[in-house]
């Protein structure tokens, strides 16, 4: 709940600011927490689902500001990218890529993989621990370095 909470305040400053770009990124994450809310059945959210919402409506953002970057139109790129950024203030703090190596590492080591078989089991173990630190791409990168 206190996400809801820092979600209100934020969109309160916004409003007063007449900030419309983090206007727009805090109710479509006020609209996805409802949503989510409302459709399972229990009280409230866990953080962790708190965090999945939110890493999903940046990575939305930031997939469609390359699409309009890809196809020379910054004026749309802009906003997402901003409003990316305004999602991002509530997501815990990034771990740098040697932060995610040394993880990525120790999960080799823990399920004894050996190559790209094991990738799956490996991605499955670091990206429940980084949850919302790190991107999946970014993992996924260093889990082929590492495996390959």
């Amino acid at each position: 709940m206190s996400l809801q909470v820092d979600i209100m305040t934020a969109m309160k400053a916004a409003m007063k600011e007449k900030n419309q770009i983090a206007l727009a990124a805090l109710r479509a994450v006020k609209s996805e927490i409802l949503l989510a809310q409302t459709s399972g059945s229990q009280d409230g959210l866990s953080e962790e689902e708190e965090i999945k919402i939110l890493s999903k409506l940046v990575k939305q953002r930031k997939d469609s500001a390359a699409i309009f970057t890809e196809q020379n139109r910054n004026d749309l790129a802009e906003p997402e990218l901003a409003q990316a950024e305004v999602i991002s203030q509530f997501l815990p703090a990034q771990l740098s890529e040697e932060q995610i190596t040394e993880e990525v590492m120790t999960a080799i080591a823990a399920v004894g993989a050996e190559g790209m078989k094991d990738m799956g089991r490996v991605m499955g173990i670091v990206s429940q621990k980084l949850a919302g630190q790190a991107d999946g791409k970014t993992i996924s990168n260093i889990v082929k370095a590492k495996l390959s």
